[in-house]
């Protein structure tokens, strides 16, 4: 049976992704992320318009992914095999699935905290996002930054975690202590943009519109 994905994937432009939707997030001596607040992604090539712009060898518009609930689907719009294994449906990602994209192009699924429904995408292959990223993040309401191992993005060196989350339709930033905003202090929490720089005692990081 067709999926209504596919039935609606003809009549869907980039147009349809809020500007929003996505941003670049720098993490001062740790690196580029790129960060997806919508619900369903297209992973392809850049020219195909898609939420994910991976340069590689694959399709404009090659894989479909969706965040349920607490779970994450991915179904195949070209060849794809999960932990090596051939998907012609949509199918649930477990944590650590080894997602291959055509024949070279190969991402890991990662869920590492266990109270947040953000995932990771990591690059297996030497491909990068375009602007280039070091790995994509799919944010639902909370993005952890911090030392922990269980942290969305790791920064070993800072003193204690920064959480990135969504409050009606907007974007915030906490942490322990008083930090910077765009040069505003602040005191635990307070709103940031896709356009801000936020920097407090052990860490720095800005956002970047796409």
């Amino acid at each position: 049976m067709v999926s209504r994905f596919l039935q609606d994937l003809d009549a869907m432009t980039a147009s349809n992704h809020a500007a929003n939707d996505r941003f670049l997030l720098w993490i001062d001596a740790v690196g580029g992320y790129w960060v997806c607040l919508a619900e369903e992604v297209i992973v392809g090539q850049p020219a195909g318009g898609v939420d994910v712009p991976i340069l590689g060898d694959l399709s404009e518009r090659h894989a479909w992914l969706r965040r349920d609930g607490e779970a994450y689907l991915v179904e195949p719009l070209r060849p794809l095999r999960v932990n090596s294994q051939p998907v012609d449906g949509v199918t649930t990602l477990q944590d650590r699935a080894r997602i291959l994209l055509g024949d070279r192009v190969e991402l890991r699924f990662r869920r590492p905290h266990p109270l947040s429904a953000t995932a990771r995408l990591e690059f297996r292959s030497g491909h990068r996002t375009q602007p280039s990223s070091d790995a994509v993040l799919l944010m639902a309401e909370t993005c952890v930054l911090g030392p922990s191992r269980q942290s969305h993005v790791v920064c070993r060196a800072w003193p204690h975690e920064v959480v990135l989350y969504r409050r009606g339709g907007e974007l915030f930033c906490r942490t322990a202590g008083s930090f910077q905003i765009d040069g505003r202090p602040v005191k635990r929490d307070g709103r940031v943009w896709t356009n801000s720089r936020i920097e407090g005692s052990g860490f720095s990081l800005s956002l970047e519109p796409i």
